[in-house]
């Protein structure tokens, strides 16, 4: 049976941090590149958006199954086949010209990508004794924290010295190292018995984040009170209750609801929900600003955001050391301030406004996303038992990608739906053409800040929620109950 002793820490951890970076670099390489695709496939935000909500939304979607594959053929076996799926599908770039394939091809990468970050995170806690879990938990974090921030930078590069397809074409070679390193270096553990698959879960679980999605992001365009948002609103309340339903009394659920029994995984659950609806409303916002209103090149904007990921890319391997002496607690309220002080900075955009303003508040909030983002996963993560980490981080990454899936939905309409109304309001009395456009300009401009807004509120709750992480537990290996599993199975590849 393979033992942590034969485990090659370093190795494996770079590895797992390979395979999480590609994937959620490719969550927001998109993000700068979406009013450039905008003009050069022809369409509109309210159709581009879903390069980003359809990506999200099938990592959503995807992470509940994370859990029973990776019991039944191993989180290393789970973790092979995704990134190699993960980059097949991004390969598929090739073929594609219009902006209807490049949406279904996002949809297979966040397919792929869902289960890639929870199998990471599993091997992390199932792999590792608890006294190098900190360590461990702080380099991984680094991955899906990191990437989504250094994304912007690396797209304005490749579309402005290649073209928008090789934001794609980076995942291949990427994806084929972690391939290799993966079957080398990864630990295989099966800590349960097998089970049978989860049929309604899995539907149930698929109807009511698609249901939902598509409500909260079509809202503002179809309106809140028309009969289409009315009965897609209703039902997918109704799919989530009976999806609780279901999971709470299946014997082999595809998400063990029960670990929310432990109130510490509850509270950072809460927590890693808000700080990841705060790190996407600054990649989704920026870079519109930048781009559409102060008419900056891919690259350009880019560069204002380079120096926020650079503070996030130092801070977030200094955390782990620190979160070692000092607990999660101060980390969080003081990375929930920051990152609060921030957006709300953010709330005062104007068509002028200088790039070393946006620098500064975006690296304070990107500051704050690197003192908070770990701890909080983590927390609450080290109190659930070995048997219990692989529905653990499925949930904790179903719950994220969830919340920030909807999160950008709702902005998105917001956005449209604030920015429309200013615009209105500014245009009234305008008949030059520069006093139109001018309007225009404000006017989304102010929409922006409406949305930035919300956004610093929804950040606020994390506050009381940070308290329940504020015991540190010690460090110690809980043995895998009798009922676990057999026993612990080595993963023979």
């Amino acid at each position: 049976m393979q033992t942590t002793r034969e485990i090659k820490f370093w190795p494996m951890m770079m590895t797992m941090f390979l395979g999480s970076f590609v994937v959620m670099l490719s969550s927001s390489t998109i993000n700068i590149a979406l009013p450039y695709l905008m003009t050069n496939l022809h369409t509109d935000l309210d159709t581009a958006k879903w390069l980003i909500t359809g990506f999200m939304l099938t990592m959503g979607t995807s992470a509940p199954l994370t859990a029973f594959l990776g019991e039944r053929i191993s989180y290393k076996r789970l973790y092979l086949i995704a990134i190699a799926g993960f980059s097949a599908a991004s390969a598929l770039v090739f073929v594609s010209n219009t902006i209807d394939m490049l949406i279904a091809i996002r949809f297979l990468q966040g397919f792929f990508g869902g289960v890639t970050i929870p199998a990471t995170m599993a091997i992390v806690y199932q792999a590792l004794p608890k006294k190098r879990l900190i360590t461990a938990v702080s380099i991984w974090s680094i991955a899906p924290t990191l990437a989504p921030a250094v994304g912007p930078t690396v797209s304005g590069f490749l579309i402005q010295y290649f073209n928008w397809k090789a934001i794609f074409f980076i995942n291949i070679p990427l994806g084929l190292i972690a391939l290799i390193l993966g079957v080398i270096f990864l630990p295989g553990y099966r800590l349960s018995a097998d089970s049978a698959l989860d049929i309604p879960g899995i539907v149930l679980s698929v109807l009511s984040s698609t249901v939902l999605l598509f409500a909260f992001s079509e809202g503002s365009a179809l309106g809140w009170s028309s009969a289409i948002i009315v009965c897609t609103l209703i039902a997918g309340a109704v799919f989530l209750a009976l999806f609780i339903f279901w999971e709470l009394r299946a014997k082999s659920p595809v998400l063990n609801l029960r670990t929310f029994r432990y109130p510490t995984f509850t509270a950072g659950v809460v927590v890693g929900c808000i700080i990841n609806i705060a790190l996407y409303s600054g990649i989704f916002l920026t870079p519109i600003f930048l781009q559409n209103i102060q008419g900056l090149a891919p690259l350009d904007a880019a560069l204002v955001l380079l120096p926020a990921t650079i503070c996030m890319a130092v801070l977030m391997p200094i955390v782990g050391r620190v979160y070692e002496r000092i607990g999660a607690l101060p980390l969080l309220l003081v990375g929930v301030f920051l990152i609060a002080l921030g957006t709300w900075r953010m709330t005062q955009l104007s068509v002028t406004t200088s790039h070393d303003y946006v620098r500064i508040w975006m690296a304070l909030r990107y500051i704050g996303l690197a003192l908070a983002t770990m701890p909080a996963s983590n927390a609450g993560m080290i109190t659930l038992p070995k048997e219990l980490s692989g529905n653990g981080s499925s949930i904790l990454n179903w719950t994220k990608q969830m919340f920030a899936c909807l999160s950008i939905g709702v902005f998105s309409s917001l956005l449209t739906s604030r920015a429309s109304n200013h615009i209105s309001a500014l245009s009234h009395g305008a008949t030059s053409p520069a006093g139109l456009a001018a309007a225009h300009a404000n006017g989304y401009v102010m929409g922006i800040n409406d949305v930035y807004l919300v956004s610093c509120l929804v950040i606020l709750i994390a506050l009381p929620f940070s308290f329940l992480l504020r015991r540190r537990r010690k460090l110690h290996d809980s043995p895998v109950p009798p009922h676990a599993a057999a026993e612990v199975a080595p993963d023979p590849t």
